[in-house]
């Protein structure tokens, strides 16, 4: 496995990027589903905040052994979460931005890079108590910034062109997610155009 750091990098600075460009007056309009804007941006701040909480925690046993085993395990399903949970979770990580959200992303940014730097592949305990390694848990992070990244930029109608090595690295996730989760050959036959995804088709 190539080192996730720096594509977590790239994945990072661009979502800071990007919400630096969002129009004052686009915080309070439509984001995603149920979320408004500010609730998308903190939802996906989320993936900078939980690199940090979880380097604080160490875990006995190796439950999680890939990027895409993750999505598998660790989803609101497969852990019993009720999904207004998973909803007002964004909520209010949205207004954990206050007023000047770009600032409160700069932050979280530097932070976590601060806190992958030179810390090696250690053990970490994640959501439901799992154990998985930082370098099997950092492409989560950075699948999450880019597909998220691409939800706001469309909410705000602003341009997004994500860097080369994250759009490698999210969309060889997804198709092993796809995989993992038994819909490997669909995947395949769409991406070659031999056939089409099913309506509402999604790997998370």
């Amino acid at each position: 496995m190539t080192d996730p750091i720096p594509a977590f990098t790239s994945a990072a600075r661009t979502f800071a990027d990007l919400v630096h460009r969002i129009p004052a007056s686009a915080w309070d309009g439509p984001g995603l589903g149920e979320w408004d804007l500010r609730s998308l941006v903190g939802h996906t701040s989320r993936s900078l905040i939980t690199v940090s909480t979880y380097l604080q925690t160490t875990a006995e046993n190796e439950d999680i052994r890939s990027p895409q085993e993750y999505y598998t395990r660790v989803n609101p399903t497969a852990l019993g979460m009720d999904p207004a949970g998973v909803v007002e979770r964004g909520r209010q990580a949205g207004r954990d931005l206050g007023d000047h959200p770009s600032e409160v992303i700069d932050g979280l940014v530097s932070r976590a890079l601060a806190d992958v730097a030179d810390r090696g592949d250690p053990l970490i305990s994640v959501i439901g108590g799992a154990g998985i390694r930082l370098h099997n848990y950092l492409p989560t992070r950075t699948f999450e910034l880019a597909v998220h990244g691409l939800d706001i930029a469309r909410a705000v109608d602003i341009p997004l062109e994500l860097p080369a090595d994250v759009v490698a690295e999210a969309t060889a996730l997804a198709a092993r997610i796809a995989a993992a989760e038994g819909h490997g050959e669909t995947v395949l036959l769409a991406l070659t155009g031999r056939g089409q995804l099913p309506e509402s088709f999604s790997v998370v």
